[in-house]
Formats: C-alpha cells, structure tokens, sequence
C-alpha cells in the first residue's frame, strides 16, 4: 500500500496552514512597513500654505482607522463566511478568500498612493477575507483530525500568526530597503498567496471518505470514535444552545482577551521597537520575527503533549491555558516595568510573552474543540469573531493611552491593563474546563424534528 496514502491528512493540514498564513500575512504587512513608508521620496507633496508632507507618514489616528477597516470587514464578513462554511464546505469559499486577500494585496500600494479612502476599502477587502481564517481552522479539524490528533491539527493550524510575523516582518524588513521599496513587500506577498491557494483548490475537498488520495486505514483512523453526527457534513447548528453554554463563553472570554494582547503585540511591536526602543529599521524587522520564532515550536510541542495521556485531559487543560493566557498576561504587564534602558530584555520578554502564547492550543482551543465536537467549527469561527473585536480593543487602548509612540510609560498602561485581563480569564477558565461534549452536541437536525414531532402530537 501507498505509505503517502496513510498520511494525507498531513498534507491537507499543512496546507490549510499556509493558506491561514498567507491571508493574514497579507493584511500584517503594512504593520511593518509603515516605519519606511513615511520616509518614502515619491509620497512628498506640496501643501497649500507650501509647506511639505508625506502622503505616506500616516498619524496615530489614521495607522488606527487603517487596522480598524480590517476589524469592519472581518466582523462583518464572519457571519456570512461562517454561513457559507457550514453550507458549502470550506474548500471554494475559503479559496475566494484567498483570490480577495491577493488582489487587495497587490492593489494596496496603488490604493495608498491615490489616498486614504482607497486604502481603507483595500483593508476592508482584506478584513473579509481574514473572517474566512478561524472558520476555515474549524472545518479542518472537524473533517480530517483524529480525536486522539486534536492538539496537534489546531496546534499546526494555529500556528499561522507567528509564521505570519516571522516571515512576513523579515521579508517586509528586507525588500524595504531594498532597491525595489517598500511596495514590493506587497507585490511579493500577493503573488505567493495566488500559489497557495491555487494549490488548496486542487488538493482540498471537505469529506475525506470521498477523497481518493485517502486509504481505507487512514479512512478508519480519521473517524474512529467520532458519532455519525460528526462524520456527516450536515448544515445544521443549534447557535442558540451553543451561545448560552456556560464552557463555551468561557473559552471564548478567554480568546478574546488573549487575542486581544497578542494583537496588540503583533500590530505595534514594530512601533514600539523602533520608536520607544530606538532600533533600527534593519534591527527591527529581524528582532521581531526572531522575538516570535519560538511561538511555532511552543504551538506545535503543546500539541504534540497536550494529546499525551500522561494526565488527566482536564488538567491538562489547566496547565496549558495557564501558561497562554494567565502567565503570559503576567509577563505582559512586567514589560511596563522593564526601563526603556534595558532594551534586549524587553526583547526577551516579548519574546517569552509570545512563546507562552503558543501554548493556548492545548488550553481554551481544545476545550473548545471537545465540548462543542461537530459544531466545533462554529465556536473557533467565533473565536475568530472575538479576534475582530480584539481588532478594536488593542487600538483602542492604545488610542486611549499613547498620545506620544516614543513614551515607554504610556506604552506600559496599554500592557498593565491587557495582561491583568488576561490574569483574570485564566482564572474563570479553572471551573469550567472541561473535555466531555456538551448537550447541544447531542442536538441535531434529526432530534429536533423529532421533538416537533411530539409536540404536533401532544
């Protein structure tokens, strides 16, 4: 037999993570290049009073209103990509997303060019095309992961952010400088996301019972000791008995607020680097891909333990949502207190904030995934819901509290406050984790009608 045959699921994980990975790629680049933006000859223009300006040197206001479009277009662009997941499957609506998120990228230059509006529509487009990313994580898991394999297939899928920083701050840091300016970051980043998806159209379909690249032992290995409930593909959901569960609003509480720090990391540690611990734009781009290397390996060696039978699955939980969410918002709020003198530690802080971060696989997300089984893919989809309120709050605290982007003490409220939010999530998330299937998992298209059923008859 075909060893590969035994192993496709592998592809098609690592597969969706490239494609998780090149949407939000996409959309972070401008994060990065903002810092060489300003200084960009060609955006100089003349005022009326004479005076100069850069069309490119963007206020705190406008860098917020820019991440913010994407926050519009994600929020409302997750109800009807969830929609279309749970009617269609993921494999044409999240390769439309993929095409939308391209092009946006390619055209983001041409839109920054011809002004402010342009470039918000280019960002709303590319926030629509991000709602298709936790959704997409969901079906993944719920279609093609084992249930012994759970940990490791959200640890791998999840990983997406930080491969997203490490390449993307690195590559964007390099083409800047490079002869060819910062518009090439997105040109680059555009084309390859056309690659990526092209090959998720060819290789991906949602049933793997269908898939003829899957052999009968993988067949049984992917289903074993799933119900028949979560084997078929069926476009019922029972929202409103997931949304009232007490479990489930825990790990979303517990999503929201570490998406929200790690949001806030990823969008202005560039800011913060260069302007607060005065780097260059060289060491900038280089110290925050390396600060976020060791996120991919803490994903996936979480994953890989957080599926070991060496304790209990509920303190397992514990344990890995401890360190994702309550220790890591410790550390955030012990950057406020490093002196602004002390920059490579506040780099190695930042890099164990993200490193603690990775570890939320085997935490809120397999919660998550276990309580809600079939109808997994609708709470990570919620989860990215919360990512675009995250997509609010991290600017919005940051509008709030910094006025200057070179005071270390107004950037330190922003961190007190997140990492204290964060402290007392992980504390909620004790009582109510859990890896037993909720009721509503017992609910579906067949009881329901069943139930009407009785009451036609009664």
């Amino acid at each position: 037999m075909n060893p590969v045959k035994n192993r496709f699921r592998y592809l098609v994980v690592f597969l969706g993570l490239a494609c998780l990975t090149s949407i939000l790629s996409n959309y972070i680049i401008i994060n990065f290049t903002f810092i060489c933006m300003k200084d960009d000859p060609t955006g100089i223009e003349l005022s009326e009073n004479g005076t100069t300006y850069n069309r490119y040197d963007y206020s705190v206001a406008e860098k917020s209103a820019i991440v913010w479009a994407v926050a519009v277009g994600t929020i409302l662009g997750t109800g009807p990509i969830n929609y279309s997941y749970v009617r269609f499957g993921a494999r044409i609506p999240f390769f439309i997303a993929g095409m939308v998120s391209a092009f946006a990228t390619i055209l983001t230059p041409i839109g920054a060019y011809l002004g402010l509006p342009y470039l918000l529509a280019l960002r709303f487009a590319q926030g629509l095309a991000y709602s298709a990313d936790f959704a997409a994580i969901g079906i993944v898991c719920v279609r093609w992961a084992p249930l012994t394999q759970t940990g490791l297939f959200i640890s791998i899928l999840t990983s997406f952010s930080p491969a997203a920083t490490v390449m993307t701050n690195a590559a964007s840091g390099w083409l800047c400088k490079s002869s060819y300016g910062w518009q090439s970051a997105f040109y680059v980043h555009g084309v390859i996301g056309f690659l990526i998806f092209a090959a998720w159209l060819y290789f991906y379909n949602d049933d793997p019972q269908f898939n003829k690249k899957v052999s009968a032992k993988e067949l049984i290995t992917i289903q074993k000791n799933k119900t028949q409930a979560h084997i078929e593909r069926d476009s019922f959901v029972p929202y409103w008995e997931i949304c009232k569960n007490r479990v489930i609003l825990t790990v979303w509480i517990n999503s929201f607020f570490e998406m929200t720090t790690l949001i806030l990391l990823l969008t202005y540690s560039p800011i913060y680097f260069r302007k607060v611990l005065d780097f260059s734009v060289i060491e900038t781009g280089m110290l925050i891909s390396l600060s976020a290397v060791a996120h991919m390996p803490a994903k996936l060696i979480s994953g890989w333990l957080s599926d070991r039978q060496f304790l209990s699955e509920r303190v397992r939980m514990w344990f890995f949502n401890t360190s994702s969410v309550g220790l890591a918002g410790f550390m955030c709020v012990t950057l406020a207190y490093i002196p602004v003198t002390w920059k490579y530690t506040s780099v190695v802080m930042f890099s164990i904030v993200y490193t603690l971060m990775g570890t939320n696989c085997g935490g809120f997300y397999k919660c998550g995934t276990f309580a809600a089984r079939q109808y997994a893919h609708f709470v990570l989809a919620m989860i990215q819901f919360m990512k675009c309120i995250a997509l609010f709050a991290a600017p919005a605290t940051v509008a709030i509290f910094v006025s200057d982007e070179s005071s270390h003490t107004q950037w330190g409220y922003v961190y007190i406050l997140n990492g204290s939010l964060m402290f007392i999530a992980n504390i909620l998330f004790f009582p109510m984790a859990t890896d037993q299937p909720q009721p509503f998992t017992f609910v579906t298209r067949k009881t329901v009608e069943e139930e009407k059923k009785k009451r036609q008859i009664a």
